[in-house]
């Protein structure tokens, strides 16, 4: 873009990439290394991606010959339990987190609005803003100590659980002490006055439920075990963690619907239609056990449900007196259009700014020692608390009190957020029958100044509303990202509420149109949280479902859509930003018309590492310790193409240059083995069935795709011990096409070898132990790790026969598929692994999620256009 110059503006709003060469773009995509100042904080960490694909290996279809209608009906409805049990949870945690920030706020607001009545005529104004910089200050000490002992807890964790949802395994996201660490720090940073909201937390803490609770065990609790077999796969896992996310949305707004359509439009990759049903019966449970015991403990009438989420937004009506009014009217969309760009424009700023500081954080705050976050934290307390408490006794106007009559205003002050002494009414410095009207927006809870900016009219002067939007939108763009559990939505909600009421304020006033303020007010708020998130389904439902008004539908809608639009022409939405800084490799629903120029072979990793059927144990913990794979390909040599190859057949190998061109690799790893470990020479086992194939000659004129189908009997033959692969060896003995049988996860091969599945040189393979699917998921999901593994127990002459163990039968592609193609099996189906195996079966490379992501595909179409 032209606009990409040395000024802030055009900084922030050009796309990531447009200013970088081909080169370098190659060079920061692949190499990781970055240039300038600006360019993205790349990951450290290999992510990988869940194993939601099933591994139909012996132990697993011994399990499905055991298995008939009546386990099955049985494991549907233990599954169903679950999802209940996981949806009344996530409730209890809400109720939990909302009792306890009330209560905070109410001893804290109680104190300091006395103690500023008393001194605003006794002039000791400085002892009320020590009192409530020591009750803020205490509260986010406590929050950011929390997020000390678990880091992952900061910040509101959606875009991790995004992250998990769309198939990435992110370590320690769904921990009990990350939950304990979320739950217990929310609340604390709430009743601390930070601009955050604990509607974002609660969504990872229902997705930590999801994910702990059917497991019956803990990490935390390593003594604490059930015998509970079912469940015992990333699969399931995921699938609770998704029913887990939709009951946290659901329970923060009391929109079960906008919970499942959340679930489904931001996180999943890999949806069905009973999969819907548990997750909006999760949603459901979370959102009534919720609203029976707010219900019950505030209204005491239990067995009601008048409280349907911890945020809701009230009944938009008019008064019974004015005929004329309407909530919207046909004229009204075009400004509702002019606010979706707006409310677009403002959320892009807002991310821009946020993620300079982001990145500043990464740079500067985060590689220096722990107390600096925590000073951090105190840091941005104490300015928002003196902000706070200087605005609203100085920059306040009195207003008149509503008539009592109102029905908006009868309900606002009959609501619980008001009750016990939190007031809506905050009479700093006026006089009787008149209030602050900036105190009653910073001196209340967000919720509350929600409902204000909602369903009180004409009670903000247009200077307040500016003032206030100001402060509030540059103290909520510094404070999403300290170290404390925070949310976004609510703290987007109220700066578009006050953005919201500023337009109908002028519309009223300088043009005279006769409009319903709660209406843009409601426009507003949902302008910029869409500007900030860029959600557009599920963020309309949750809007309607706080409502509870139907006929708000195509307005939020359309003001959605212009919001989302816009903003995406500058930069991407708050949670993708913050995906990206933390280098997850998130995969889009599809990919570019573009990318289409490229195959399979142009993005695969052609430098493999493998194992072949029969391996001696020696080998397997060299290649285990000296590679970071989790997962290899199950290969037997093929001597009997040698001849073919080495001419460039096109059927027998069609990616040649791929297999020449990692010459140095394959020989590379050889010595990597034997270097990796002293006391075990390295030896691979040659095929005896392959030396008696290359000794006779090959007829020229035989089909060799129909000699290997005739060899098919004999998949796996018997393998006898030989020398090491030699540095000496010619091209072709290197490069012996590699015929794929199927791949085996590093977690099975260190189970393997920790219980000791071998057998000698002198037996035959079948004296082999053999571990059932229980045995094999026994250790799920943190399986022992291969340097913990104690070498003195272990035969290093034993082989392990890994066939029984592998899949068989994975997905796998052609060297020729498009790469859109390959994006979506990989995305549709859950793929971890996607082997390439070209017409002979042999496997010529290997894809993963990170050779799919948009920086990666867009390197290599750089590649392809210089190379062309």
């Amino acid at each position: 873009m032209a606009c990409c110059g040395s000024c802030l503006c055009c900084q922030c709003c050009c796309r990531e990439g447009e200013t970088r060469t081909p080169e370098e773009l190659v060079q920061w995509t692949i190499l990781g290394e970055t240039h300038d100042e600006d360019d993205e904080i790349l990951p450290r960490k290999d992510y990988e991606s869940l194993d939601y694909d099933k591994c139909i290996n012996e132990p697993y279809v011994e399990v499905l010959e055991g298995m008939d209608n009546k386990t099955a009906r049985k494991y549907e409805a233990v599954k169903w339990m679950v999802v209940f049990a996981i949806g009344v949870c996530t409730g209890l945690v809400g109720l939990f987190v909302d009792y306890f920030v009330r209560l905070f706020s109410q001893i804290k607001l109680n104190l300091v609005g006395k103690s500023v009545e008393e001194c605003s005529e006794k002039g000791c104004l400085a002892l009320s803003l020590l009192e409530l910089l020591a009750f803020n200050m205490t509260f986010i000490f406590f929050a950011s100590v929390l997020v000390l002992i678990e880091p992952i807890a900061a910040g509101s964790g959606i875009p991790e659980i995004k992250s998990y949802l769309n198939g990435v395994k992110i370590p320690g996201i769904v921990r009990f002490r990350t939950f304990v660490c979320k739950a217990v720090g929310v609340l604390f940073s709430v009743a601390g006055g930070l601009f955050v909201g604990k509607e974002g937390p609660m969504i990872h803490c229902g997705s930590i439920i999801g994910a702990g609770l059917p497991q019956f065990q803990s990490i935390t609790f390593k003594k604490i075990r059930f015998n509970f077999p079912y469940f015992r796969s990333d699969r399931d896992k995921r699938d609770f963690v998704s029913a887990g996310a939709a009951a946290g949305v659901a329970a923060a707004f009391g929109a079960p619907i906008g919970g499942t359509l959340f679930s489904l439009e931001e996180g999943s990759s890999f949806w069905n239609q009973a999969l819907t049903w548990k997750v909006l019966f999760c949603s459901m449970s979370a959102t009534f056990t919720l609203n029976f015991f707010r219900s019950g403990i505030m209204f005491n009438s239990w067995g009601t449900f008048q409280l349907p989420g911890l945020l809701n937004f009230g009944e938009f009506k008019c008064s019974d007196g004015n005929k004329k009014c309407h909530l919207w009217t046909a004229v009204d969309l075009a400004f509702f259009v002019v606010m979706g760009i707006g409310g677009g424009l403002l959320g892009a700023l807002f991310n821009c700014m946020n993620k300079r500081l982001a990145k500043y954080r990464m740079r500067n705050v985060h590689p220096k020692a722990k107390f600096v976050r925590l000073l951090e934290s105190l840091l941005v307390s104490m300015v928002t608390t003196i902000v706070i408490f200087v605005a609203s006794m100085t920059l306040g106007k009195c207003q008149n009190l509503s008539s009592p009559t109102t029905d908006n205003t009868t309900l606002l002050l009959q609501s619980p957020a008001s009750e016990d002494g939190n007031s809506t009414i905050k009479q700093f410095f006026c006089r009787n029958k008149t209030y602050n009207d900036m105190a009653a927006l910073f001196f209340n809870p967000q919720e509350v100044a929600i409902h204000q900016l909602f369903h009180q009219d004409g009670t903000f002067s247009p200077e307040t509303l500016t003032i206030f939007f100001v402060l509030y939108f540059l103290l909520a763009c510094w404070t999403y990202g300290v170290s404390v559990p925070s949310g976004l939505f609510v703290p987007s909600l109220l700066c578009g509420a006050a953005y919201g009421r500023l337009v109908a304020n002028i519309l009223k006033t300088n043009i005279g149109l006769d409009i319903y303020a709660g209406t843009f007010a409601l426009i507003g708020a949902a302008s910029f949280l869409g500007g900030v998130v860029r959600m557009t389904i599920s963020l309309t439902v949750i809007l309607i479902e706080s409502t509870n008004e139907i006929s708000y539908g195509l307005p939020i809608m359309i003001t959605l859509m212009v919001a989302k639009w816009t903003g995406d022409f500058f930069n991407k939405g708050i949670y993708d930003i913050y995906i990206v800084l933390k280098g997850a490799p998130l995969l889009e629903w599809e990919t570019e018309v573009e990318m289409d120029k490229l195959t399979a072979s142009d993005i695969m990793e052609p430098n493999l590492t493998y194992v072949y059927p029969h391996t001696r144990i020696q080998s397997l913990v060299s290649i285990l310790r000296t590679t970071v794979y989790h997962a290899f390909p199950v290969v037997t040599e093929n001597r009997g193409n040698e001849t073919e190859f080495m001419k460039g057949n096109i059927l027998i190998s069609n990616n040649i240059r791929f297999k020449k061109s990692s010459i140095l690799t394959r020989a590379g790893e050889q010595r990597r083995r034997s270097q990796s470990m002293k006391s075990y020479p390295s030896s691979e086992l040659r095929n005896v069935c392959d030396d008696q194939v290359s000794a006779e000659p090959v007829d020229e004129g035989q089909d060799m795709l129909q000699q290997m189908l005739e060899r098919r009997h004999v998949p796996y033959p018997n393998l006898y011990p030989d020398q090491s692969p030699s540095e000496e060896w010619t091209m072709e003995e290197r490069f012996r096409p590699l015929t794929f049988h199927g791949l085996i996860l590093r977690s099975q091969l260190v189970t393997l070898l920790i219980r000791g599945v071998c057998y000698a040189e002198n037996q035959s393979s079948a004296t082999q132990p053999r571990l059932s699917f229980s045995e094999m998921t026994e250790d799920y999901p943190r399986y022992p790790d291969i340097h913990d593994l104690d070498l003195l127990l272990l035969n290093p002459r034993m082989i392990v026969d890994v066939t029984p163990y592998m899949n068989p039968c994975p997905y796998t592609v052609s060297p020729n598929t498009h790469v859109s193609q390959v994006f979506n099996l990989f995305r549709t189906m859950g793929l971890r692994h996607l082997p390439v195996v070209n017409a002979v079966g042999e496997i010529v490379g290997i894809i993963t999620r990170h050779n799919l992501t948009q920086e990666f595909l867009l390197a290599k179409l750089r590649q392809h256009y210089i190379t062309m």
